[in-house]
C-alpha cells in the first residue's frame, strides 16, 4: 500500500475523552494542532465549518484547545503531548498527495513545453521527501526532463533557495508537498513572482493566493470531513468505526492574471480541464 497523508495528523484535530480546563467543564474539548501560526490558519475554520455542520458552535457548546507549531516540525511532539490524549483509535481523511507528483511534472512541462531543466521545491526534514524525489525523477526520465532537487527545510532558507534558481537555469518549478510550504504559500508565491519561475503547487490555496497553477485534492473539502468525524465522535460515534475516507476530488486551478505577468499563455488543454480559472 502506497503511503498517504492522513489530514488528521497534519491538523492534529482530537476529541479529548475529558475537560483540559476546569472552567469548561461543561462543554466537551477537542485539541486542535495546527503545523501554521494562528495568523496563517484558515484551514481552522473550514474544520470549525464542518465541525458546526453537526451541531457544535465553539464557545456554545464545545470548546477547542489550540496549538500551533509556528512552522517548525519540532515543536509538534510537545505540544501534541500537551492536549488531552485520544484512545488508541485514529480516524480522518486520507489525502492523494505523494501518487500526484508525477501528475504535476507532466502539466508544468504541457505548460512550459520549452523548459528542459526544472526544480523540485522539497523539504528535507520531511519523512516523505525522498519519495516525492524518486517519483518526480522517473517521471522526467522518461519526459526527459532535467530535474534540480532544491531544498528548504525553514522559513528563512526559502529566500535563498528559490534565488538560486537562476543560477540553475530551471525554468519550472515544482513545489512539493509540505505543511511547511502550505503555511508560508504567500511568501512562495511572490518569490516565484519575483524571480519569473512558473510554478505549479499542491493546493488550490496556492493559486488563490496569485499562484500560477496548482493540482490535487480539496484541502478545504478534506478539513470540512475532519471536522464532521469530530463532531460525530463527540456524539457518541467510536473513531474504530469510522473508516478513514479518502479525498477523492482533485482540483486543477488556472491563475491567468499570474499567466499574463509571466508572458505565459496557458494551453486550451489546460484551460478545458481547469476546475476553476482565476481572471
Amino acid at each position: 500500500m502506497r503511503r498517504r497523508e492522513l489530514i488528521v495528523l497534519l491538523i492534529g484535530a482530537m476529541t479529548a475523552p475529558r475537560t483540559l480546563r476546569a472552567q469548561q467543564k461543561a462543554m466537551p474539548v477537542i485539541g486542535y494542532l495546527g503545523f501554521a501560526s494562528p495568523g496563517l490558519a484558515p484551514t481552522a475554520a473550514v474544520f470549525l465549518r464542518g465541525l458546526s455542520e453537526t451541531g457544535y458552535v465553539e464557545e456554545q457548546n464545545v470548546a477547542i484547545e489550540y496549538r500551533w507549531a509556528e512552522g517548525r516540525y519540532d515543536r509538534l511532539p510537545a505540544l501534541a503531548a500537551d492536549l488531552a490524549r485520544p484512545g488508541g483509535n485514529l480516524t480522518g481523511v486520507s489525502l492523494l498527495t505523494l501518487e500526484l507528483m508525477a501528475k504535476r511534472l507532466e502539466l508544468l512541462s504541457e505548460l512550459v513545453p520549452q523548459a528542459s531543466v526544472v526544480a523540485q521545491l522539497v523539504n528535507p526534514n520531511t519523512s516523505t521527501t525522498e519519495r516525492m524525489i524518486r517519483d518526480v525523477q522517473e517521471a522526467a526520465r522518461v519526459k526527459g526532463v532535467q530535474v534540480h532537487i532544491v531544498k528548504a527545510g525553514s522559513e528563512s532558507e526559502i529566500d535563498a533557495t528559490l534565488a538560486s534558481l537562476a543560477q540553475l537555469q530551471a525554468r519550472g518549478l515544482l513545489v512539493s508537498r509540505d505543511p511547511l510550504f502550505n503555511s508560508r504559500r504567500e511568501q512562495l508565491v511572490a518569490l516565484a513572482a519575483r524571480h519569473a519561475v512558473p510554478a505549479i503547487y499542491p493546493w488550490g490555496e496556492f493559486a488563490a493566493a496569485g499562484g500560477l497553477i496548482s493540482y490535487g485534492p480539496s484541502l478545504t473539502a478534506a478539513l470540512r470531513q475532519v471536522g464532521i468525524y469530530a463532531g460525530k465522535i463527540l456524539k457518541g460515534a467510536k473513531p474504530a468505526d469510522l473508516p478513514v475516507e479518502q479525498a477523492t476530488k482533485l482540483e486543477l486551478v488556472v491563475n491567468l492574471k499570474t499567466a499574463k505577468a509571466l508572458g505565459l499563455t496557458i494551453p486550451q488543454s489546460i484551460l478545458a480541464r481547469a476546475d476553476e480559472v482565476i481572471e
